[in-house]
């Protein structure tokens, strides 16, 4: 499944990433909708679930996502809704870690 949320807030290091395989960090934007995609290792056998999904989080709270390879990287967001057919577009599409 996927998660669509909204960003509300993300640090400035995000902009400054400058590694090849980090650039994608340049282009989070504060207000921008990104799709995060649960799969396995990240999703829990038992649950199904991935963590930091959501799950129980109405519209209005507010989230804390961390970049990987960059822990300076990070912000908040809010869920819009989960899709249990993932259609990412392929900007803005992440996967939980």
């Amino acid at each position: 499944y996927c998660v669509e949320f909204r960003t509300e807030s993300l640090s400035h290091h995000c902009a400054l990433e400058n590694r090849p395989y980090a650039r994608w960090m340049q282009y989070l934007r504060e207000g921008h909708t990104v799709c995060v995609a649960c799969q396995p290792p990240a999703m829990n056998t038992d649950t199904q679930r991935c963590s930091g999904d959501g799950h129980n989080a109405d519209g209005g709270k507010i989230l804390h996502w961390e970049a990987v390879g960059n822990s300076q990287c990070q912000g908040t967001w809010k869920k819009i809704r989960q899709l249990e057919q993932c259609s990412c577009p392929l900007v803005h599409s992440f996967i939980f870690t």
